[in-house]
């Protein structure tokens, strides 16, 4: 799962690098110009714009499906194991009020 985010995540990188791209270089030719050139780069930069959004909305729901995953796994862990629980959220509540409390 972990190296399918990473792909994810190199991929999202790479288009929208190219976005960056190709928006700089639209800004540079319509400076002064204006025609079929511009009209060429204009849908180019939206081709790439759309192909970023889809890679986004890919990994949103990638990290959407990773979040509600760890959500059942550690409810069924507090389920299975209330006590145990409850002594690893008090131990964390101590540690953080005796950082909290240093400052």
């Amino acid at each position: 799962m972990n190296q399918i985010a990473d792909v994810t995540k190199d991929k999202l990188m790479a288009d929208l690098k190219v976005v960056i791209a190709d928006a700089e270089e639209l800004m540079r030719q319509t400076a002064g110009q204006a025609g079929d050139k511009v009209s060429d780069l204009r849908a180019r930069a939206q081709r790439h714009i759309d192909e970023a959004k889809a890679s986004m909305a890919d990994a949103q729901a990638v990290m959407v499906d990773r979040a509600k995953a760890m959500g059942r796994v550690t409810d069924d862990y507090v389920n299975e194991n209330p006590w145990r629980s409850v002594g690893v959220a008090a131990g964390f509540g101590f540690i953080v009020g005796l950082l909290i409390g240093r400052r």
